[in-house]
């Protein structure tokens, strides 16, 4: 084995073929930075161009690319407060408040170096696990891949902050909407609203996009101040400080890159949800994290950072040692396979194991440049902070609404989108957490589907399998943790049910009452269904989250703390300043961006995405920052040529069809019989 690692990193360090990784990583750069692209889309957009390259090459082109996109999707994770991918919406909460400080290359550096060495890691486990992991891969079956999805979802207890009945209630509603469209045994349509769009469910990309993007771009627009305020960016100094965390918390690093690997490896649990678990992990464990966590701690960018890369090298375990794809964009990789005539299995830890090392190589080494190239140009993109409010925010709302379009190329996808932006910012604004929500959408589809097909394969024995029941005890043990403090904390359940105090009711309380009403109404229909397959679970999961709703209203109504926990753990989200601001100021400007968004939808369906593109920015710029027409045209004409150059001509993007366009075949056929 080691004389096959060595010759494969002969190989890989050959000119030619280390220029073809070097490509694939400025690619993976670019694309990571774009909300809604990630690297689905770039191993789809590069495997065409591998057919007539030899099978190292390939690997290097692709994983060169795979490897880096969640290394760039920190920049408008922390700068915006924007997920790059999918799997860069956890470094949000700490990283975006850093960057409010004037800490973005502090940000950056402690992500960069994370990702170096959590992406190193998951290589290196690579290399040596296929060989030692394989029985026991071989061994999970469906109710392991169950256990472990629920102990995903146990995280809430932790990613809810001081929150927990909150959490938990926003969890089963995640679970809900992951529900939506046909169900996987009896093909009923759940919760459709009679329309096409949702009959494969929702969406990820822009479920991520509305829920953590627009809420932040919102604030930014009613505070009316550029991304760092008026903090001063220190990049070089911060950024050699972000460094020296990683390696001070180097303990960290190590069990959130174990964790990415690990969870990378298992097929089905996805990279959207790998950094809230290491997140989570990070919250639980660190000293202290309960008070810092969520305003701007680097400890939370570490986690989430570090487990985002190392999940690429688990990923690939199962992908090369039995040809089950650890992800979506393993499962494009499986083409390359294929066509370089190689079978994963057996034959690529012997005969061809050299090439295996190749793609461990790629791996790592893609990771090591990814960095480079992100630590060599993180002055110019902390400096992106200090840009104001007006001249950004269109650039950042084009590439939301264009990355949003991607999910699945259909108007609904703008809607989930400001739907979604709406419940997001609402839900901040009344110290709802999100994070749970995403959490309950990833893994909701995951746990149906094999909870099915454990019962109907095993029956009710599945629930003696050793690893389901340490799983499911570890899960119940998280859950009720911040319940059994509060108790403990409070005297016994006497002394917490005593502090209990007259009911007062405030905004918070129509929140409530609109989120029960909607739980109502989901039940009500759930109910109709025909096939009890198809409700079972749906129904299950409704009244519970009713329950605990309505537990929370109670604490909310007449509680001590005025909430469903007292003090002790905060609110684990970012939290909007509006000092100095008075109410109807923020509802009136938050009223005037929401326009703009409907105005943005509304421009497209008559004329196009790439002239709204043009109009857009030219009429905010003026508008809301009065800017002089010399700054205007020339920013957005090269807003506008970008877009068409990247999406229609790059990526061939289908646009939606637009009212114009489709009076333009009747005026065609009108004007020669006039």
């Amino acid at each position: 084995m080691l004389d096959a690692a060595l010759t494969a990193l002969g190989i890989m360090m050959e000119p030619a073929r280390l220029g073809f990784l070097c490509a694939g990583v400025m690619i993976g750069l670019g694309i990571g930075v774009i909300p809604g692209l990630g690297g689905i889309v770039g191993m789809a957009l590069l495997l065409p161009f591998t057919f007539t390259m030899d099978a190292y090459s390939a690997f290097a082109f692709l994983l060169g690319m795979g490897a880096v996109t969640t290394t760039s999707d920190t920049i408008p994770a922390v700068l915006f407060g924007v997920p790059g991918t999918t799997g860069s919406a956890a470094t949000i909460l700490d990283g975006h408040p850093m960057a409010k400080k004037g800490q973005a290359g502090r940000a950056f550096g402690a992500a960069y170096s994370a990702s170096l060495i959590g992406g190193v890691l998951g290589a290196l486990l690579l290399a040596i696990s296929i060989p030692i992991l394989r029985p026991v891969i071989l061994y999970l079956g469906s109710p392991e891949l169950l256990a472990f999805s629920v102990l995903g979802l146990s995280m809430v207890a932790v990613l809810s902050g001081g929150s927990p009945l909150r959490g938990l209630a926003i969890a089963s509603f995640g679970l809900l909407l992951a529900m939506i469209g046909s169900a996987p045994q009896t093909g009923d349509l759940r919760w459709t609203l009679d329309t096409l769009y949702l009959w494969d469910g929702l969406h990820l990309v822009p479920v991520t996009l509305g829920l953590f993007a627009l809420p932040e771009l919102a604030d930014m627009a009613i505070a009316r101040r550029s991304i760092a305020g008026g903090a001063r960016v220190d990049v070089r100094s911060g950024q050699w400080q972000g460094i020296k965390d990683t390696f001070r918390h180097k303990w960290l690093v190590l069990r959130v890159a174990l964790i990415g690997a690990g969870l990378g490896a298992i097929p089905g649990i996805g990279a959207a949800v790998v950094d809230w678990i290491a997140y989570g992990h990070a919250a639980r464990t660190e000293k202290g994290a309960s008070e810092t966590f969520g305003k701007g701690d680097v400890r939370g960018v570490i986690a989430s950072e570090g487990a985002n890369n190392a999940k690429e090298g688990g990923a690939l375990v199962p992908t090369i040692a039995f040809g089950v794809p650890g992800s979506a964009s393993m499962a494009i990789l499986l083409g390359a396979f294929l066509i370089h005539g190689l079978v994963p299995g057996p034959s690529m830890l012997s005969t061809h194991l050299d090439v295996t090392y190749a793609i461990v190589w790629s791996v790592a080494l893609a990771n090591i440049l990814g960095a480079g190239v992100c630590f060599l140009f993180s002055n110019q993109f902390a400096k992106i902070a200090t840009i104001r409010q007006p001249i950004i925010m269109p650039l950042i709302l084009t590439v939301i609404f264009i990355g949003a379009f991607q999910g699945s190329r259909q108007w609904g996808d703008f809607y989930t989108l400001i739907a979604f932006g709406l419940l997001g910012w609402t839900m901040k604004r009344f110290e709802w957490p999100r994070p749970p929500l995403i959490l309950g959408v990833v893994l909701g589809g995951i746990v149906e589907r094999y909870l099915f097909i454990s019962t109907m394969r095993y029956e009710w024995e599945w629930l003696t399998r050793p690893i389901v029941m340490v799983a499911f005890a570890l899960a119940i043990v998280g859950i009720l943790r911040p319940f059994a403090r509060e108790v403990r904390q409070a005297g016994g359940p006497g002394a917490l049910m005593r502090s209990f105090s007259t009911p007062r009711f405030d905004r918070g309380v129509a929140f409530y009452l609109f989120f029960l009403t909607l739980l109502a109404v989901m039940y009500w229909e759930a109910t109709i269904w025909e096939n009890w397959e198809a409700r079972i679970v749906p129904s299950i999961v409704v009244l519970f989250a009713i329950g605990v709703t309505l537990v929370s209203l109670i604490y909310h109504v007449s509680g001590s703390q005025g909430g469903d926990q007292t003090q002790a753990t905060p609110h684990m989200d970012i939290k909007s300043d509006f000092e100095g601001i008075a109410t109807c100021v923020i509802a009136r400007r938050a009223g005037v961006f929401l326009a703009w968004l409907v105005g943005f939808l509304f421009s497209v369906s008559l004329i196009g995405v790439l002239p709204t593109v043009l109009v857009f920015v030219v009429l905010y710029m003026r508008l809301e920052g009065r800017e002089r027409w010399t700054l205007v045209l020339p920013t957005a004409s090269t807003i506008t040529i970008l877009a068409y150059i990247l999406f229609d001509r790059m990526l061939t993007m289908v646009w939606p069809q637009t009212l114009v366009g489709g009076w333009l075949p009747g005026l065609k056929a009108v004007i020669p019989s006039l």
